[in-house]
């Protein structure tokens, strides 16, 4: 560290500063974390950075976040990774709780339909943005490029679940490496290192421990152990556990496919990680299967139980787990194991592509299985929607072709989706 670390007082405003511009996803986020912690204030040095950075990009769940927890424990312990973790989040989830509650208010009114349909398309282009930019940094050979295209046909063309893939990804990178030599050195032991462990996973999993004891079975409880179980093994970023939680979210009867895409384009429209499109997935599912006089309620307790459960892990990860991880991480077998699994996580990037975009370019379909085990989605030509195609092309064109910024990005499909309403195509 160059310089005299600041106060937890001085902190504070720099961390809610991070929270309330942190737009353009996990790059933007983390740009922008270095930007201020780094270059403007001298906090950090470069090296120390990178390194947390790299750390980071190893655990599930998302980086950019466990980033802002690290820095924040780096400066002032525990409490300081509190702070630096919550003030990320916490202006998303206040935009997305908002946006959800407006979605189920007016999503249906004459004026949202073409204002989804602008996002949706932004969407698909910055997915397909998104697995080219994941897939130059993760696919580096011939096994992790075979493992991305297994993991995209298995899981786009068979029942085989989202865990078992991204498992097998795991054996098959330890399998195939050679132990190392001289194992990477043990870090000093932490003091309470034990207790903190105990007191974050105790924190993590008591609402879903509450929410089964209370109402087993329920749609939150079911919330929590779903999106709680995910936050433990979505390596590979918010785009790969988007394409698992929106077939769970369709499986459960919680949301449908347009809902799905309805919710990520407006998580893209917030500041905070992308992963808060959960929040939407909670708030919205729990208000559509909740009696009538408990729906906002539910809601309101469905959004905050997927955010809870989805966030919470981070700082396990980062304030306990994070010395034993770094060590084993650097190892040759768990370091290809990782490397692995990150090619299969590109392969559901590309899966999560196919699937939205063929929610989005067909009115209707329907999906075939064989034996239970192999699935095929077959859209119906006739139902293509050349006004979902149109704004599509146009955001793929501004994602590739210029430097337009993100929410500008957005904001263009979206005028051009009501452009298409004006004029009766939409």
């Amino acid at each position: 560290m160059s310089k005299a670390p600041p106060t937890l007082a001085q902190a504070l405003p720099v961390w809610l500063k991070i929270g309330l511009l942190g737009f353009g996803g996990p790059a933007g986020q983390i740009a922008l974390l270095h930007k201020e912690v780094v270059e403007q204030r001298d906090w950090i040095d470069e090296d120390t950075f990178a390194r947390a950075l790299s750390f980071c990009m190893l655990l599930p769940g998302p980086e950019a976040q466990q980033l802002a927890t690290w820095l924040g424990w780096r400066l002032h312990g525990v409490r300081g990774g509190i702070a630096a973790g919550l003030l990320f989040v916490l202006p998303g989830l206040a935009v997305m709780l908002g946006l959800s509650a407006l979605y189920v208010a007016h999503g249906r009114s004459d004026w949202a339909g073409p204002v989804l349909l602008g996002l949706k398309a932004a969407v698909v282009a910055l997915v397909l943005q998104a697995l080219l930019k994941i897939g130059k940094r993760a696919i580096k050979d011939r096994l992790s490029a075979f493992v991305c295209g297994a993991a995209f046909a298995a899981l786009s063309f068979t029942t085989l679940p989202f865990p078992l893939v991204i498992l097998a990804a795991g054996v098959l990178g330890w399998a195939t490496t050679k132990a190392g030599g001289k194992p990477a050195p043990r870090p000093a032991p932490l003091k309470g290192q034990g207790k903190t462990a105990l007191a974050c996973l105790a924190l993590w999993i008591a609402p879903i421990a509450l929410a089964w004891l209370v109402a087993p079975g329920s749609v939150l409880a079911w919330m929590g152990l779903s999106f709680g179980g995910l936050a433990a093994i979505s390596f590979g970023g918010a785009y790969a556990a988007l394409a698992y939680i929106g077939q769970a979210a369709a499986g459960f009867g919680w949301l449908t496919a347009a809902q799905m895409l309805d919710g990520l384009g407006l998580a893209e429209t917030t500041p905070g990680p992308l992963i808060l499109v959960f929040v939407f997935v909670g708030f919205v599912g729990a208000f559509q299967t909740a009696p009538v006089e408990w729906a906002w309620l539910l809601a309101v307790l469905g959004g905050l139980m997927t955010a809870w459960v989805t966030f919470a892990p981070s700082f396990l990860w980062i304030f306990a787990g994070g010395p034993l991880f770094e060590r084993w991480g650097r190892e040759p077998q768990p370091a290809r194991a990782l490397a692995l699994i990150s090619a299969a996580s590109v392969g559901l990037i590309g899966q999560l592509a196919l699937w939205f975009a063929i929610h989005l370019f067909f009115r209707s379909g329907q999906t075939m299985e064989v034996a239970g085990l192999v699935k095929v989605m077959l859209p119906d030509p006739a139902s293509l929607d050349y006004g979902a195609l149109g704004l599509t092309v146009l955001a793929l064109m501004l994602v590739f072709a210029t430097r337009l910024p993100m929410l500008a990005m957005i904001a263009v499909t979206v005028a051009a989706g009501m452009l298409l309403k004006v004029v009766g195509i939409a």
